[in-house]
């Protein structure tokens, strides 16, 4: 069974910088799409980064170009989202999730819609 669980989210300021983690379980990341993906009080959910599936190639999306990474460790079976430099924009509920299969990233919308495996979110608020 695929699981993913988040953590790391908490109240920061900003300026300050946060890093989730996702524990994934059930699948290795060689076979999936992975990836960060959050939502903002009153907004549709929006890809901040991610890895194709296919050739390992990572998306991260402009508003936080320069200022976020995302990464991975194959051996323990996580993968990272480090937040530096966070502005109160980047306050929301930010989830991980997977997709099998052979994934370009030209194949991924922001929305998401694609993975099928999701986290339950961890919290992240930035506070001017």
């Amino acid at each position: 069974e695929v699981q993913l669980v988040e953590s790391g989210g908490g109240l920061v300021q900003a300026g300050g910088s946060l890093r989730l983690s996702c524990a994934a379980s059930g699948f290795t990341f060689a076979d999936y799409a992975i990836g960060w993906f959050r939502q903002a009080p009153g907004k549709e959910r929006e890809g901040v980064s991610y890895f194709s599936s296919t050739d390992g190639v990572t998306h991260i999306v402009d508003s936080v170009k320069g200022r976020f990474t995302i990464s991975k460790d194959n051996a323990k079976n996580i993968f990272y989202l480090q937040m530096n430099s966070l502005k109160p924009e980047d306050t929301g509920v930010y989830y991980c999730a997977a997709v099998y299969g052979d994934w370009p990233l030209e194949l991924i919308r922001s929305s998401g819609s694609e993975f099928a495996y999701w986290g339950t979110g961890t919290k992240v608020t930035v506070s001017s």
